[in-house]
């Protein structure tokens, strides 16, 4: 790709998305916006496995490690709040539950996408990276 070819911040992202003039009280820009509702270490995890179609809360809990149970709950509560996810309880003996992205939900996932892909596509260097920080850290400790 040429150099003239690159797009440009300013051409990738319309003034209007980021412009004093289209944001709400509440928020300084979009991203703003769209950091608010995705805020929590697990939330970004949270709808990318709900982008692959409705799931329990035990599958869920498998498929992010290292989260605790309170945690879980507490940021798909914020989710459901923030009209991001519908959980549906079928009121059954043992308890069944599932959590399904809204229209919005699915928009902010499908937006989260390529930051996925820039991290598969990135995994092995920032893995690197990472290593080679965490020895800087050790040998300044």
């Amino acid at each position: 790709m040429s150099k003239a070819s690159k797009p440009t911040p300013e051409s990738s992202v319309p003034a209007e998305a980021c412009s004093a003039g289209t944001v709400a009280p509440n928020f300084t820009c979009g991203l703003d916006a769209t950091l608010k509702v995705i805020a929590g270490k697990w939330k970004p995890l949270i709808l990318y496995f709900l982008l692959q179609g409705p799931n329990r809360y035990g599958v869920l809990k498998r498929a992010i490690r290292d989260v605790s149970d309170k945690v879980l709950i507490q940021q798909l509560k914020e989710l459901e709040a923030d009209g991001i996810l519908l959980r549906t309880d079928y009121k059954e003996v043992p308890p069944r539950v599932d959590y399904t992205l809204t229209s919005l939900g699915l928009s902010l996932a499908q937006a989260l996408e390529p930051l996925c892909g820039w991290g598969t596509a990135n995994m092995a260097e920032m893995q690197r990276i990472f290593a080679e920080r965490d020895g800087w850290q050790r040998r300044s400790a």
